[in-house]
């Protein structure tokens, strides 16, 4: 079976977060994948089918080493730009239409950079005093630290944290943080005006760690700061900084869509020893 690996949210290979895409998937069972993503080691692994929905060009589905996700941003990116390059034709030249747990996945097609609609949020609101006294104290925060704090789950469970300021945001120390039963946190600050990116985002999943450029969460906080204005409707967010990654998250607004998006490099092409072929 053909294998890609995408770097997703950078144009330089090696800076942004790599995703695993397994072509013509049709005839793996589920157990198959599941032990593909585990062996991969990355943060999430997805498989290329047929779709279902004559309004898709493609059905993915997305596993990470734990599980199955319904959604997540850089996979689907990440598989768009394979799609692409295997030679995927979409329905329309300038945008195509992905099949997933959570439904369609529009994706903007220009050159040669990919933006996804950002699709509804599962879980939006404010957050429980309980839920919040937990993810301040795995952060180690104090209340008077944060700004505010959000349900912003689309799929993977995101919890977000709104901090004074980026230089907030990149000083919590990972190894110090105690994140065991707690909801992923995603965590995001601004950078003074001025700056090259208006916000850092960091991303804290209790089993895998810190994910180095996260495209669901940085969907959903967008959703979230875009319609609370606090933020503007168009914006570049920084992430990956302190993993020695250079992630940039570009946020548009247009109507009644958030896209998110960036860059993507095709890292490794071959073959995979999977299934009949």
């Amino acid at each position: 079976m053909r294998f890609s690996q995408i770097d997703v949210f950078t144009d330089e290979f090696l800076l942004g977060n790599p995703v695993a895409v397994v072509h013509d998937a049709d005839t793996l069972d589920d157990a198959t994948m599941a032990a593909f993503a585990r062996w991969t080691n990355l943060s999430e692994t997805t498989f290329l089918l047929s779709p279902t929905d004559p309004a898709a060009d493609y059905r993915l589905r997305i596993f990470t080493a734990a599980g199955e996700l319904p959604f997540a941003g850089h996979p689907t990116l990440g598989s768009a730009r394979a799609w692409l390059e295997a030679g995927g034709v979409p329905h329309r030249s300038s945008e195509l239409v992905q099949e997933c747990g959570v439904g369609l996945v529009r994706v903007r097609i220009t050159d040669q950079r990919l933006a996804f609609a950002a699709p509804p949020r599962l879980r939006s609101g404010p957050v429980s005093e309980a839920d919040l006294a937990a993810v301040l104290d795995g952060l180690g925060l104090r209340p008077d630290e944060i700004l505010g704090a959000q349900w912003a789950d689309n799929g993977p469970g995101w919890l977000a944290v709104l901090l004074r300021g980026a230089d907030a945001v990149l000083a919590l120390q990972r190894e110090e943080l105690r994140l065991d039963g707690v909801p992923n946190i995603g965590v995001v600050g601004a950078y003074p005006p001025g700056s090259p990116a208006q916000y850092e985002v960091r991303a804290f999943v209790s089993r895998e760690g810190e994910d180095p450029v996260t495209g669901s969460l940085n969907a959903s906080i967008a959703q979230w700061l875009i319609g609370a204005g606090i933020a503007p409707r168009s914006y570049l967010a920084s992430q990956g900084t302190r993993l020695q990654r250079r992630g940039r998250v570009s946020v548009e607004a247009v109507g009644d869509d958030i896209w998110v998006g960036g860059g993507t490099v095709v890292g490794i092409t071959g073959e995979v020893a999977l299934g009949a072929d």
